[in-house]
């Protein structure tokens, strides 16, 4: 998203860029911005396959946080574009610690909404050591019943007119599994076929995602390089249970008992519906849940955006040296 938020802190520039090579031909493209002597920070942009924006920076006091953002692979400013090769969660779990590892940081913060949840939490199970405090949004455990609630039956009976343009690209005879139908264009040879489909794939994701209609997010979802990698990466993730096992985020939710955290939940959020992040700060004990009573997915969103900042800001004092 390019357009600022109210509330957010000032956006600056990064003081530094890298271009990491992770092995299988991907570059990462990561970021540093704000303090260099800040508290660490990572930002895990949403998708899988979306990307990190300047404003996403403005989630973090810059006189406070040493803030890392970066593109996952196959997305943004990462090299080669939209590709499915070797780009599961566990790739990306690695990629988190070869950046920490590169950037010399011991432990951070880690901020995550809709897919950045997800992966969030991936990391923080498997590497609970590394994470001083989790700040998520829009919670997103990929559990199957979820990804059926957004792309076959559910969100549909609530924005029939936008289903209908992400039936369009599909033909009836396919419609009982949306999700392998859309697979098939997205990873076919057919170009036209494959960037049709992008465009409604990422279009159905964009109209969906705030509580009233927003133009700007609209636009940026129908932005062809975007939706070329979000449609390819998302689908490509889904059909793969996100390379989860059922139900294990919340399995595994034991692993956080000494991590602190904040959950920023929108309550008509019909993406990644309430649910999750209730059953969520059911099982993490250290968790405080905010649902925003007013707000849906996107994170831009007022109430969120305000609820996002203000627990970015409690962490820089509760756990600044």
């Amino acid at each position: 998203m390019t357009s600022p938020a109210s509330g957010l802190h000032p956006v600056r520039e990064p003081y530094a860029t890298h271009e990491l090579a992770v092995g299988a031909g991907h570059h990462l493209y990561v970021e540093e911005c704000g303090n260099p002597e800040g508290l660490p920070a990572l930002f895990l942009h949403g998708g899988p396959g979306a990307s990190c924006d300047p404003t996403h920076r403005g989630f973090f006091d810059p006189e406070r946080y040493r803030v890392v953002l970066f593109d996952q692979r196959g997305c943004g400013r990462s090299r080669p574009h939209a590709a499915l090769e070797a780009n599961t969660t566990w790739d990306l779990v690695e990629d988190i610690e070869r950046i920490r590892a590169h950037l010399g940081i011991e432990r951070w913060l880690v901020f995550g909404g809709s897919w950045g949840s997800t992966l969030a939490l991936a990391y923080a199970e498997t590497h609970p050591e590394r994470v001083r405090a989790l700040v998520l949004r829009g919670i997103f455990l990929c559990r199957q019943a979820e990804i059926r609630w957004f792309y076959q039956d559910g969100a549909n009976w609530v924005f029939p007119d936008y289903w209908q343009d992400f039936l369009a690209p599909i033909p009836e005879s396919e419609r009982h599994d949306l999700l392998k139908a859309y697979h098939r264009r997205l990873t076919g040879s057919d170009e036209a076929a494959r960037l049709e489909a992008a465009r409604a794939w990422s279009l159905w994701e964009g109209r969906s995602a705030t509580l009233r209609s927003n133009a700007a997010i609209e636009a940026h979802f129908a932005d062809p390089h975007l939706a070329l990698s979000l449609a390819r990466i998302e689908c490509h993730y889904f059909v793969n249970q996100a390379f989860l096992e059922p139900n294990q985020l919340l399995a595994n939710a034991a692993r956080l008992s000494a991590i602190p955290g904040v959950i920023v939940q929108g309550r008509y959020d019909l993406i990644c519906p309430a649910r999750s992040a209730w059953e969520l700060h059911q099982a993490w004990p250290g968790s405080v849940l905010r649902i925003v009573p007013d707000a849906g997915h996107s994170a831009f969103e007022p109430g969120t955006c305000a609820a996002l900042v203000e627990a970015t800001d409690a962490f820089a004092r509760e756990l600044a040296p």
